[in-house]
């Protein structure tokens, strides 16, 4: 007998396991391209709220550049205020001095021109308060015009001030972008050493069983290993392997730095089959029951329960499609995967 075992081992197909290898390798290489996809998503949403800020800002230019171009219309329009006042100030100043001109022509002792005298005196006084109303007015307008003057250079401060902050918005944004960028690549990087530590060690822990198995990037446990049929108690046959797993787990988080934000997810799953148990509505229920139960034994045995996520998913994410007892058992499973929180 042991001789026939040697021989069996020696004539052992390493082929299956070299296509395994390679699936699970294209696999990973699949959840990296998708954690740099939702990596590059989030960052595409940090620098869209970024946009959305600078453009809030560009619109704020806009109204003081157009507050500005106001300002300066008015401004305009007091200046020609100003000249046409100036130029009837010296019209009535002219005026004034004609009439003077004519008084002083007129001589003393000429008392027939007594009247023409008063009303050249009426006339000048006429001028003389049109020229103090000009003169009022000219001083009215020259400070509406350095109050005016005083609040454009106050919108000119407030938009180079507002270009300023635009400015370094953007070298902020860029900076933040390359940081984040960093950042993210990193906390990959950290996250698959470890994920690929911890799959290493619960391979060795787990060899040479066949009902449980690495598929791409998470380790997958058949249901019988686990649970009876139809059932979300765990049996005694399968808390060996929980009690390993848990292990492998707190010594992980000894491992992995405190600012690497990690879970264990646990996601139930159930073949196509409608269950037939009143504790158990859906296949959906049992699913989520039993991954909550695993949950719940991890944390039995010391693991953190910030660090354990749960969900079922039913008989909607099926390893095998087909419709046969085989296919049937291999979706019947627990599956465990070392992601991000």
């Amino acid at each position: 007998m042991p001789g026939a075992r040697s021989r069996r081992r020696i004539e052992a197909n390493y082929w299956p396991g070299f296509v395994d290898a390679l699936s699970s390798l294209l696999l990973v290489i699949i959840f990296m391209l998708s954690l740099f996809m939702l990596t590059q998503f989030f960052l595409g949403q940090e620098i869209q709220g970024r946009d959305t800020a600078l453009a809030r800002l560009n619109s704020q230019i806009a109204e003081l550049t157009d507050l500005l171009q106001l300002e300066r219309a008015n401004s305009d329009d007091l200046s020609s205020q100003i000249a046409t006042l100036t130029a009837t100030l010296s019209s009535a100043q002219a005026d004034n001095a004609s009439l003077s001109s004519q008084l002083a022509g007129v001589g003393a002792g000429l008392g027939d021109k007594d009247a023409t005298i008063a009303g050249l005196q009426d006339d000048l006084l006429s001028a003389q308060e049109l020229s103090d109303e000009a003169n009022a007015q000219v001083a009215l307008l020259n400070q509406q015009l350095a109050a005016l003057r005083t609040q454009i250079g106050a919108l000119e401060a407030a938009l180079e001030a507002s270009e300023a902050r635009d400015t370094e918005s953007r070298t902020q944004i860029a900076d933040l972008g390359r940081r984040l960028n960093l950042a993210l690549a990193q906390r990959v990087q950290d996250l698959t050493r470890y994920r690929s530590d911890f799959f290493g060690r619960l391979r060795q822990i787990l060899e040479g069983r066949a009902d449980v198995r690495v598929v791409g990037d998470r380790f997958v446990f058949q249901s019988e290993v686990l649970f009876d049929p139809g059932q979300a108690d765990i049996s005694p046959e399968g808390t060996p392997d929980l009690d390993a797993l848990a292990a492998a787990i707190l010594q992980l988080e000894t491992e992995i730095p405190p600012d690497i934000n990690w879970v264990l997810r646990i996601d139930g799953h159930t073949d196509i089959r409608p269950i037939s148990n009143e504790r158990f509505p859906s296949n959906w229920e049992l699913s989520a029951a039993r991954a909550i139960s695993v949950a719940r034994y991890l944390v039995t045995k010391g693991v953190s329960p910030n660090r354990l996520v749960a969900a079922g998913f039913g008989e909607f994410t099926p390893l095998d499609p087909a419709e046969n007892d085989d296919a049937y058992r291999r979706n019947r499973r627990i599956e465990f995967k070392l992601t991000e929180g």
